[in-house]
């Protein structure tokens, strides 16, 4: 370090890195060992050659290199490496007996070490010391029998010596300890090289034993067929088979098994491997089997072959679901219908009865109704395929015994089991079946089909009965009043008819009101009973006010080929609109004066038209507040309101308010008026005088006739249409224009400049953007009819508006 004059020792100064950024080129380590090794820094240069001249010289050179090695071994004996070099080198010198001597040591430090026992074994062969080579293999075998190199070394020796019952003998010794497939199989090619058949078989024998795997057995018999022994390879076979049973099979046994026999043209035999296998080895590993099967049937099978085969795959995929999932009624399903088509009907009877043993786990109706199916299925197949009637009847006996009644039944199994008994001619058993059902559990389809059972048989008495009784049951339902009715008519008993009708419209409670009625109606009209249909309407209407009930009356009445029936039948029409004034329901109010109008179009005169007319609502849409369900505000809907004219003509208070919003709409079109005339003004002095007046001559040319016929003619009357029609019918909402009919009174109002167009639809919107539009259109005429309204009010939108400076070049 520096020193000062002072002698204190300075502290040199660091130099500061600037700039701390990475290199662009980076040193790696790998780029350092690659410099390294080229530049060759690490590497000393060979010492140099020495040559011994005399036997002095060799004996100080081998004294130098011993102290060297045992100064290795005394620094660290279990460093085998340099016990391996140490005895090496020893042998180099032609010094066997110090190499071994070594080799002794270094066993004595680790006699488990496989390189020092291989190392010491090849020494001595190397130098032709058998004996001595023996013995040192059988030392390793015995202290390291586990170690398959040495056996592999001591019996290669021994043949390479030709010591042939040596090397079997060492072959012996080595299955006796059970070693790995591969040792076995060189002591059988070893055998085979002498060809010791016998000998190699009877070691096959030990082997599938010791290693009973499949490809071992297969590899057996494979052996047998290469030497010519066919019958002992189906031995083998034969054996392997009951070996693994049914708990262990394997598909690749069987194909080689199949593949074998067909090598031998034994066809017959190959089926029957193939389908014992597929008759015990499930369908998800049997796939490579299948396959087999089927290129075998191509080849030698016929058309019901390849069939089976496929039948075969087929079942074990269902044999599979069924057992996975025994309540998997649509599996089952699949199963039979296969097992129908192909099998006999003692297998389709086992399959049978394996489905129906699986009862729902619980009494609900759902859970039973795909299940039941499989006893309809049975109960077919033993009447329709087999022809088995007594067993079908025990099929069907034994189903209805089964099923819960109390809790639910099934009205189809009861219905097929009496129509069964008929086919059969036995009567009195289809009735007794079938009242049994209605006993127990009576249901509206058990009634109906009973019913229906009888009417075929043509027993109406029984029918009558029927009847009785399912209405006792359902009174109701009125279809069954209806069919009741109905027979008697077919029978000609119309009193009786009559009084069944009766009966139905008085019972308290009923399903199809509606359709009763209309069923007595029209029996009525049938049998030509008009004043009675009169009664049955009057009647009907007491009941209920329903339009529909109104037009059909109408309607009837004019269907009637008498002097006055467009009088009732205007009538109706009147009595039915009073009636449904207090109806909350307006499209209902609206269909019948839709109706009416038809009417009236039809057989009406122009008073009788236009009274109707007066009498069409207006349509208006509205605004309503909604509420959610917890009470908080969800917002507002629109929708479509009908006003009445007579229902507005009773609201007088209206009237003023109508007023009110002509004069505030008057307002606001004036303003406009005045912001316009200001802005043409501007445009007028920007542009020059001949623009202007040709500007004002076309203004007149197209202005003309519309002002005329449109504001001095049309405005007064239907400002004040308008005016009358706003207060009878009080429409003033968010200020938007009126539509008024045309025989509203007329008078004129001072407060309304713009005149509104009139329709015969009445429609009109509360939105302040329809109601701009329409005072817009000043321009438009109006005229006595609808359409020229209509078209006045087309033409009114397209015109532009004016500023009172045209009106006044006008």
């Amino acid at each position: 370090m520096a020193s000062t004059a002072a002698g204190k020792q300075r502290i040199p100064k660091v130099a500061k890195v600037k700039n701390k950024a990475p290199a662009e080129v980076q040193i790696t380590a790998e780029q350092l060992l690659r410099e390294a090794k080229e530049r060759e820094l690490e590497l000393l240069p060979p010492p140099p050659k020495q040559k011994i001249t005399d036997e002095e010289e060799l004996n100080d050179y081998k004294l130098k290199k011993r102290k060297g090695f045992e100064d290795n071994i005394r620094k660290n004996r279990t460093v085998i490496s340099n016990w391996i070099k140490y005895a090496q080198w020893e042998e180099s010198l032609k010094e066997v007996q110090r190499a071994r001597s070594i080799y002794e040591r270094a066993l004595d430090v680790d006699h488990r070490n496989i390189a020092l026992w291989l190392k010491y074994a090849e020494m001595e062969m190397k130098n032709r010391q058998v004996n001595h080579a023996r013995n040192i293999w059988d030392r390793a075998i015995t202290i390291l029998p586990r170690v398959n190199q040495f056996w592999y070394k001591y019996s290669y020796m021994e043949e390479m010596l030709g010591n042939i019952a040596g090397c079997r003998q060492v072959f012996e010794r080595w299955t006796e300890w059970e070693p790995e497939e591969q040792a076995w199989h060189s002591y059988i090619n070893f055998e085979l090289r002498y060809k010791e058949v016998d000998k190699a078989r009877s070691i096959y024998e030990r082997f599938v034993i010791v290693h009973p795997d499949v490809k071992n057995w297969i590899k057996y018999a494979r052996f047998e067929e290469k030497h010519g022994y066919i019958a002992h390879g189906r031995k083998v076979f034969e054996r392997s088979v009951e070996f693994f049973g049914e708990e262990h099979v394997n598909e690749n046994l069987f194909v080689a098994f199949a593949r074998f026999e067909e090598k031998q043209k034994e066809f017959e035999r190959v089926r029957v491997i193939y389908k014992y296998a597929l008759d015990r080895i499930p369908k998800h590993q049997a796939q490579e089997l299948f396959k087999f099967y089927t290129v075998f049937e191509k080849k030698f099978g016929d058309r019901r072959g390849i069939e089976d085969v496929i039948v075969s795959k087929r079942r074990f995929q269902y044999e599979e679901e069924v057992k996975a999932s025994p309540h998997n009624y649509d599996a089952w399903f699949d199963y039979l219908r296969l097992v129908e088509s192909d099998a006999d009907p003692d297998t389709a009877r086992e399959v049978y009865e394996r489905a129906i043993a699986n009862i729902p786990p619980i009494q609900e109706k759902r859970h039973w109704r795909r299940y039941i199916y499989l006893w309809i299925n049975y109960a077919l197949y033993e009447e329709l395929e087999v022809k088995d009637p007594e067993r079908t009847r025990q099929v069907y006996q034994a189903c209805l015994d089964l099923i819960p009644h109390k809790k639910f039944t099934f009205a189809k199994m009861w219905l097929l089991y009496g129509q069964f008994e008929i086919r059969q001619k036995n009567l009195q058993a289809a009735r007794r079946g079938l009242g049994t059902a209605i006993g127990k559990c009576p249901k509206n389809k058990l009634f109906k089909g009973y019913i229906e059972l009888e009417l075929q048989l043509r027993e109406f008495d029984r029918c009558r009965k029927l009847y009785e009784k399912y209405l006792e049951f359902a009174p109701e339902n009125c279809t069954t009043w209806i069919k009741f009715s109905e027979l008697e008519t077919i029978l000609g008993d119309t009193e009786r008819a009559r009084a069944i009708f009766e009966l139905a419209i008085g019972q308290p409670r009923l399903d199809m009101p509606e359709v009763l009625w209309k069923s007595y109606i029209d029996f009525e009209i049938e049998q030509e009973e008009y004043d009675n249909t009169r009664g049955l309407y009057q009647r009907l209407l007491q009941r209920t006010q329903h339009v529909k009930v109104w037009i059909s009356y109408a309607q009837y009445e004019l269907s009637i080929d008498t002097s006055d029936r467009l009088q009732r039948c205007r009538g109706i029409f009147e009595e039915a609109n009073k009636g449904l004034r207090s109806c909350e329901e307006k499209e209902e109010r609206l269909m019948l004066l839709e109706s009416w109008k038809a009417f009236e179009q039809e057989f009406g005169s122009d008073t009788t038209r236009e009274r109707v007319k007066k009498l069409l609502p207006e349509k208006v849409k509205k605004r309503r507040k909604l509420t959610a369900e917890d009470g908080s505000d969800a917002g507002w809907e629109e929708y479509y309101d009908y006003i009445f004219p007579e229902d507005a003509a009773n609201q007088p208070n209206l009237k003023l308010l109508a007023m009110a919003k002509m004069w505030k709409r008057q307002q606001q079109e004036d303003d406009d008026d005045d912001e316009e005339e200001e802005d043409e003004e501007e445009e007028n002095n920007r542009g020059s005088g001949k623009e202007m007046e040709e500007e004002d001559n076309r203004r007149v040319e197209r202005d003309g006739d519309e002002k005329l016929d449109g504001e001095e003619n049309g405005r007064v009357k239907r400002d004040g249409d308008e005016k009358l029609d706003g207060e009878e019918n009080g429409r003033v909402e968010r200020g938007r224009d009126k539509e008024m009919s045309e025989d509203s009174a007329s008078s004129e109002n001072p407060m309304v400049s713009e005149p509104v167009p009139e329709k015969d639809s009445k429609e009109s919107t509360h939105d302040d953007s329809d109601d701009s539009d329409e005072s817009s259109s000043s321009s438009s005429g109006s005229s006595s009819s609808s359409s020229d309204s209509d078209s006045d009010k087309d033409g009114s939108e397209k015109q532009p508006r004016k500023s009172k400076k045209d009106s006044v070049n006008d």
